[in-house]
């Protein structure tokens, strides 16, 4: 995930990464509108692929 335009004074780039990624999950959950089930979870993470898109 890319930072470069982010303020030079904000350097805990693990922490941001880390919201960017819960972010991610939130919106899969808005959009899914219930619990989300492990397969959607790990595409709204990045972590594979749906085949559905």
């Amino acid at each position: 995930m890319g930072h470069d335009d982010l303020d030079s004074r904000v350097h805990d780039r693990v922490a941001l990464d880390e919201i960017a990624l819960y972010a991610e999950v939130l919106a899969a959950v808005n959009v899914a509108g219930d619990r989300l089930t492990l397969e959607e979870l790990d595409n709204a993470l990045g972590l594979r692929t749906s085949a559905k898109h």
